[in-house]
């Protein structure tokens, strides 16, 4: 059957749009663009070529299985995030775009070591130190899988020699020492909001979503021993939830951090928190 590229596009984007899923046609174009072997933007000046059998079926079963609601990342296997292209699966969370916001507050500091408490798959800690040259850093988390795959991503990015990862359940396995800087993108969704979010969200492992208490308890875990972890006037910064300022930084405040600001991300929303202390 002879199909054109761009009616298969076309096509899947109507059943996308059918399912209620978001960005329906940037979904369509990523998934054929994978198929292809071609960047997304790179789709258009195809629209006219025909699929071999061979792409139709690879495209069939991606396009059925983002029917499924399963993110586009778990299709393909890696999420592109700040630059750079991640390994992802069920196992971590999938970087999110807002996400690089925390990146670029945190690249705003002046640092030559890092700590990410809750790696994950280690986006946001090799992000970091793709850019600033000479610097290291350690990642942790309480997923030993997760670990797993911020290695595979530390090695394909040849930062391997810069960093290490270890399981830890925030500071419990982590030696004494300072740190320039210390990044987080906790688990901050309240347990009671969880059913209301995307299907996608059922993908992605829960610990890494809640705290399955009040969405705040990462926050007073880490305000409360991070001080001891860093340099005088070393940096914290937080992602947090869009409701959230008030409460972070009161529990900052606790637990003697100053400098607290709050940044929004490009949708307008409360998305990174930075302090430091003495």
């Amino acid at each position: 059957m002879n199909t054109k590229i761009g009616v298969a596009v076309s096509e899947a984007v109507e059943k996308f749009v059918s399912k209620g899923i978001d960005n329906s046609k940037i979904d369509a174009r990523i998934l054929m663009a994978s198929v292809l072997k071609v960047s997304p933007h790179e789709t258009s000046f195809l629209f006219n070529n025909f699929l071999t059998d061979e792409q139709i079926d690879l495209f069939s079963k991606a396009v059925e299985r983002r029917l499924a609601r399963i993110p586009v990342s778990h299709i393909l296997g890696y999420r592109d995030f700040f630059d750079h292209r991640f390994i992802v699966t069920s196992d971590v969370l999938d970087p999110r775009p807002e996400t690089e916001h925390l990146v670029e507050e945190a690249l705003k500091k002046n640092f030559q070591n890092v700590l990410d408490l809750g790696t994950g798959s280690g986006c946001v800690i090799l992000s970091l130190l793709a850019k600033k040259a000479g610097s290291t850093g350690l990642g942790v988390d309480v997923s030993k899988t997760a670990i797993n795959i911020a290695e595979k991503n530390a090695v394909q990015m040849s930062l391997q020699r810069r960093v290490e990862f270890k399981v830890s359940d925030w500071f419990n396995n982590i030696k004494p020492q300072k740190f320039d800087l210390i990044v987080s993108n906790p688990p901050y969704i309240h347990p009671e909001e969880i059913k209301f979010l995307a299907p996608e969200l059922k993908h992605e492992p829960l610990l890494a979503l809640t705290d399955n208490k009040d969405g705040l308890d990462s926050y007073r875990n880490i305000a409360r021993y991070a001080p001891s972890f860093l340099q005088s006037r070393g940096h914290l910064i937080l992602e947090i939830g869009f409701d959230q300022e008030f409460e972070v930084t009161k529990i900052l405040n606790l637990n003697g951090f100053q400098d607290i600001k709050v940044t929004r991300d490009l949708n307008g929303r409360q998305r990174v928190i930075t302090c430091c202390i003495k």
